[in-house]
């Protein structure tokens, strides 16, 4: 099966390997397809310039070569924002309490793509009924 991950299932992959149990299991899988969107990459690369995690030092190859390491070391594909994503996010109604533009992009993408999402965001359940299926690292 293929699954798309968020941001800050990436980050606790590198950073601070918290994975539940259930999402371990589907990580872990060598049939599924594990993939994150060109979003959360940039999304990262924008935490670690802005201080918001900071790697370790050992880490910073890491971070010099994201791509290289998401694709080949971790076995994460990465899917390309492309112009139906866009689409989606244009229909995709503001939710209460969750304006996150690059969640709600990643969430268009998912949908779209009609990929399972797995996240640590609570607010992403809201985006069930517009076709998000989605799976909470608790």
């Amino acid at each position: 099966m293929r699954y798309l991950i968020d941001t800050n299932v990436l980050i606790n992959i590198i950073e601070y390997d918290y994975i539940s149990d259930d999402v371990q299991g589907i990580l872990s899988d060598y049939d599924n397809q594990i993939y994150i969107s060109s979003e959360g990459i940039r999304e990262f690369i924008h935490l670690v310039q802005s201080e918001k995690i900071k790697p370790p030092k050992d880490r910073v190859q890491i971070i010099t070569n994201l791509f290289d390491f998401v694709e080949n070391e971790l076995s994460i594909g990465i899917k390309y924002i492309a112009q139906e994503h866009l689409r989606a996010l244009a229909t995709l109604p503001l939710i209460d309490g969750h304006r996150d533009p690059s969640d709600r992009l990643i969430i268009s993408q998912a949908i779209t793509e009609k990929l399972p999402l797995i996240s640590s965001d609570k607010q992403f359940p809201k985006y069930k009924k517009y076709g998000l299926e989605f799976i909470l690292n608790r």
